[in-house]
């Protein structure tokens, strides 16, 4: 059985989500670094590099997760429990890379002022 089209389309925005929040976390890494070649000793600065490194870290493994997911429903005959239960993860992981993205943006937006 296909993954369902409702899924698809999740899956689809949980990637355009992660792509937006990895640009957003490399920008501001960018932003951050030349900084820091400044401010070597700046704190907030050093923790708005750790924040950013962990956003990326953040997007490498839920891409990770979401690969594991569509491994699971790859299989022809897959459970509906099955299929719903990778509703409710995807879902899940939405919620967690919209926080993120949010993050990724006000960091990037701080450090732009």
């Amino acid at each position: 059985m296909p993954i369902p089209s409702e899924i698809q389309a999740l899956i689809a925005r949980l990637n355009q989500e992660l792509e937006e929040t990895e640009q957003d976390a490399l920008y501001g890494l960018n932003l951050v670094s030349q900084r820091l070649d400044l401010f070597p000793e700046n704190e907030i600065l050093m923790q708005f590099f750790g924040a950013l490194s962990n956003l990326l870290f953040f997007v490498e493994i839920t891409r990770s997760r979401i690969h594991n997911i569509i491994d699971r429903l790859a299989p022809d005959n897959v459970p509906a429990q099955i299929i719903q239960e990778a509703g409710e993860d995807l879902g899940f992981i939405l919620g967690r890379v919209l926080e993120a993205k949010m993050n990724a943006g006000q960091l990037k937006n701080r450090l732009e002022d």
